[in-house]
């Protein structure tokens, strides 16, 4: 007896025919409705502020360029001098904005 395995399953069959039976028959919401609840979102989103205020200072320490640092023209990152690739104009460029 030939056995075709194209065809599907009959439990596969029967499980795809039933949800696509409840599908169907679920209630989906009408279009007023969905409307009213995008709008409702809306309004309750512009009701909260952006974000909190915050009395704290930043603190930052800034430590000066070292002297085997260079700063890139391009990127503006402070690289290694390992990291220079060329110096034009007195700007010092490094090896990822050349590459």
């Amino acid at each position: 007896m030939a056995t075709d395995y194209d065809e599907l399953r009959t439990d596969v069959k029967e499980s795809q025919e039933n949800s696509l039976e409840a599908l169907k028959t679920a209630k989906a919401p009408d279009a007023n409705s969905v409307v009213q609840e995008l709008d409702e979102a809306d309004t309750s989103d512009g009701l909260t502020p952006g974000g909190e205020f915050i009395a704290e200072e930043l603190v930052v320490q800034v430590i000066p360029q070292a002297e085997d640092e260079f700063t890139c023209y391009s990127c503006f990152l402070v690289r290694h001098r390992s990291q220079k690739a060329r110096e034009k104009d007195g700007h010092a460029y490094c090896v990822e904005c050349e590459g």
